[in-house]
């Protein structure tokens, strides 16, 4: 590095000794071709060789101001570039010290004037390019402060908010979440606020704001707020969520629902998963969002939660209200403390399962190979399949927070299926599409052949003699 800055010197050094000892020599160059003190061409030596040396030390100063930036930035960001908007500015500065100094001192220009002329200057185009003044300096204050660098996600002004593309002398240039540029004055950029919310692979933490019921026992309402957070986790891992009581007021309890997302880009898509996933997990437990204000809660569309809940499964679709109504007075409810086991993989089973509240850890185990892992979230079935078609459970369901599940038997449904055989069509087409889902998820073992829709329709047939 040090043999590097001192080639950079090396031009600049001979130039500018040169040019000094040309400047000093002129005299006795205009001697030796005999020419007159006072003639045109001995001064024109003169001065071109004043304005050569004056011009080579400006260069040479340049340089020294570059390599001296440069190892202090070395020194202070462990070698990020130092701003080349300071750099421009100190080499304008001394090109223009070097102009001023060949008037004065090679062409005996008076300094009074020139200055006064250059103060009126100066005020006039200041005072017209006050704002464009205002940016460059800003500029340069960004540039030696260094709160952002290209890449990173920020938010200035209100609704300027994008990842930097390209931080120039007046500007900073941002491309926003759908792709739009937004170009931001460096002087806004100083004078406001700013969120720096770091490059791509930066996470933070947001939270939403959820009213519930003030009656709702704080306890279940976390639990039900925490499951759907957790249920969104299975798309976008590493959120951490927790749920905290934020206030009570006008009748609502208002909770947030804290969550780390990825990146800004990405916050906008995290965003919508949690909060309908949080819906979705009120919704299965007969919950709705809190009005503000004295505004009355429209009556629920359902007789009761449970019926609230089977709307909420696809795997019920098919069946009709009175049917519903039917199945959701058998089911029996069982609560579940964590690490509760619900089913066990190899068990036969007479009944499947809906989960109403909390959430759900899945395990299936396979020989010489790792376990396969994942999550139920409320309004999900499992065990459908050993109870339809008489297989084995495929995996190990325990809960991974305090929980509520509905069981449902074979001798619940069986009325129904006899009934309206025509049922059972539905009932395999769901069957097939969770099989298909289970698969993309990874849940169900690869040497695990996935039965048809025709063939899990013939199982029901079977099973239930219809």
């Amino acid at each position: 590095m040090a043999r590097a800055s001192r080639r950079l010197l090396i031009a600049p050094t001979v130039l500018s000794g040169a040019g000094l000892g040309a400047f000093i020599s002129a005299p006795l160059l205009a001697e030796r071709l005999h020419l007159p003190p006072d003639s045109a061409a001995a001064l024109f030596l003169r001065d071109t060789f004043g304005i050569w040396m004056w011009l080579a030390l400006a260069w040479l100063a340049a340089r020294i101001c570059d390599l001296l930036l440069h190892h202090v930035a070395m020194l202070a960001r462990s070698g990020t570039p130092y701003p080349a908007l300071l750099s421009d500015l100190l080499r304008a500065t001394l090109f223009a010290a070097a102009g001023l100094t060949i008037l004065m001192q090679v062409f005996d220009k008076s300094a009074t004037g020139l200055i006064t002329l250059s103060s009126v200057m100066i005020a006039v185009i200041g005072f017209a390019l006050r704002n464009v003044i205002s940016d460059i300096f800003s500029g340069i204050a960004l540039g030696i402060d260094h709160p952002y660098a290209i890449g990173d996600w920020i938010e200035t002004v209100q609704g300027a908010a994008g990842k930097v593309s390209e931080i120039t002398w007046r500007t900073t240039r941002l491309v926003d979440r759908n792709g739009f540029v937004i170009i931001v004055p460096n002087g806004l950029v100083a004078g406001q606020r700013l969120l720096n919310y770091g490059a791509d692979a930066t996470d933070y933490r947001i939270a939403l704001r959820i009213p519930l019921d003030a009656a709702l026992p704080p306890a279940r309402a976390k639990r039900l707020l925490l499951s759907g957070a957790l249920d969104a986790e299975r798309r976008f891992p590493g959120l951490v969520p927790d749920v905290l009581l934020s206030e009570c007021i006008d009748g609502a309890a208002s909770y947030l629902v804290r969550f780390r997302v990825p990146d800004f880009g990405g916050e906008a898509v995290c965003r919508d998963t949690v909060a309908s996933c949080v819906l979705n997990a009120l919704n299965c437990a007969g919950q709705t969002i809190q009005r503000s204000g004295l505004i009355r809660q429209p009556p629920p569309p359902w007789p009761s939660p449970r019926e609230a809940l089977l709307s909420n499964v696809d795997l019920f679709r098919g069946f009709d209200p009175r049917e519903r109504a039917e199945l959701a007075g058998k089911m029996r409810a069982r609560e579940l403390e964590p690490g509760e086991t619900v089913v066990r993989q190899g068990d036969h089973g007479d009944c499947l399962y809906v989960l109403a509240e909390g959430i759900l850890d899945v395990l299936t185990e396979r020989p010489g190979m790792p376990p396969i892992r994942d999550r139920i979230a409320p309004g999900e079935v499992f065990g459908e399949m050993s109870l339809l078609t008489g297989q084995q459970r495929s995996a190990t369901v325990s809960a991974a927070l305090v929980s509520l599940v509905y069981e449902i038997h074979r001798a619940d449904l069986d009325p129904i299926l006899h009934h309206r055989p025509g049922i059972a069509e539905g009932l395999a087409a769901v069957m097939a599409e969770h099989q298909a889902r289970n698969d993309r998820r990874g849940r169900v073992p690869e040497e695990a052949a996935s039965p048809t829709r025709a063939d899990l329709l013939a199982r029901l047939r079977l099973l239930f003699r219809l």
